[in-house]
């Protein structure tokens, strides 16, 4: 565990169920921030949504022994999932342990990774033809810094981002610098939101992401899974208008 414990979401590295064929897992925090020597603990969460036998894994965490255990009971590791350029770290741990799987990558990790994924990876850039369409949608929304690719589970009613919403509890954080930085950020629970500097990377493409965020409205899903901070377990549409007011207002 990292010396950010307090953030995360214990129990960490499990299966946790959520709906009907699908899971959370919660893993460790990583430092992240563009500001040396402060960097907030970015408590990490991944999604797992099985289709028949096949199993959709969305933002990989670790993978410790424990968790293949319980991933390999639970059905066949098909897809793995880069929703966006900076959500792809574990995927090659996770291709290790589960080759026959299909690496899917949004637009510019390949650039943003440096090297870190190996090559024979499929890109995810469109809104259909995709293997998993008739359980799952499939969304990106592309912005000046990066695409984020969005799903909605039609069956549980769910749906999946990365970083177009963060929720960071303030009272788990360890200083009141920490505590501050969130706020001014405008993803400070109960209120989080897009990050404002993220924000700032949609301004050409505000009209489109605005399409988007009314699309997720429309399929008005029971929950919002996000990977950073507390998830919305009910009432997913109305927390959607009110985390994306400040592009809908």
């Amino acid at each position: 565990m990292s010396r950010h414990g307090d953030a995360t979401y214990p129990p960490l590295n499990t299966l946790k169920a959520v709906a009907p064929d699908l899971w959370i897992v919660d893993g460790p925090t990583i430092p992240f921030g563009a500001m040396p020597g402060l960097k907030v603990p970015f408590p990490t969460r991944m999604t797992v949504i099985r289709l028949g036998d096949d199993l959709f894994i969305h933002s990989p965490t670790p993978l410790p022994s424990s968790l293949r255990t319980e991933v390999v009971a639970a059905g066949n590791v098909r897809w793995i999932v880069g929703p966006n350029r900076i959500h792809y770290w574990w995927i090659p741990e996770w291709k290790a342990a589960f080759p026959r799987a299909d690496v899917w990558l949004a637009p510019r990790i390949e650039e943003q990774a440096k090297g870190h994924i190996a090559p024979g990876f499929r890109p995810l850039e469109r809104e259909t033809g995709y293997p998993w369409d008739k359980a799952i949608a499939t969304l990106p929304v592309a912005g000046s810094y990066m695409t984020e690719v969005v799903f909605f589970h039609h069956p549980s009613r769910t749906l999946v981002l990365a970083d177009l919403i963060e929720n960071f509890e303030p009272h788990k954080l360890g200083s009141f610098v920490l505590r501050s930085l969130v706020k001014l950020g405008g993803v400070a629970a109960p209120d989080g939101q897009t990050p404002r500097d993220l924000r700032a990377t949609f301004t050409r493409q505000r009209p489109a992401m605005k399409a988007a965020v009314e699309r997720m409205i429309d399929w008005n899903p029971e929950r919002v899974i996000i990977a950073h901070g507390r998830w919305f377990e009910t009432e997913g549409a109305a927390e959607l208008r009110r985390s994306f007011r400040w592009l809908l207002d």
